[in-house]
C-alpha cells in the first residue's frame, strides 16, 4: 500500500515538471508564426526533389523527404495550442 502511495506521489511530481517544462516550450515556439512550419516544410520538399535529381543525392533525398511530415505535425500541433491552449485541462479542474 504505501508503495502504491509513493509511486502516485511520483506520477504527480513528474507531471508537475512536464507541465511546466511544456509550458515553458509552448511559450517560446508560440512566438514563431504557424507559416513558418509550413513554409519549412514545403522548402523541404523542394530541397528533397532537387537531390532527388542528382545520382549521388538520393540517400540525402529521402532523409530531407522526412523532414516533411514532423514539420507539418509541429506546424499542427503549434496551431492547435495558440487557438486551444495547452491548459484546458488544468482550468476544468480547478472549476470543480
Amino acid at each position: 500500500m504505501d508503495q502504491n502511495i509513493s509511486t502516485d506521489k511520483l506520477a504527480r511530481e513528474q507531471g508537475q515538471r512536464e507541465g511546466s517544462f511544456t509550458k515553458m516550450i509552448e511559450k517560446q515556439t508560440s512566438r514563431v508564426p504557424s507559416m513558418v512550419y509550413l513554409g519549412l516544410a514545403v522548402g523541404s520538399i523542394a530541397l528533397s526533389a532537387g537531390l532527388a535529381m542528382s545520382e549521388k543525392r538520393k540517400g540525402w533525398a529521402n532523409f530531407v523527404g522526412l523532414w516533411v511530415p514532423s514539420l507539418l505535425l509541429l506546424g499542427v500541433y503549434n496551431k492547435i495550442v495558440k487557438i486551444e491552449g495547452s491548459d484546458q485541462g488544468e482550468k476544468s479542474q480547478l472549476m470543480h
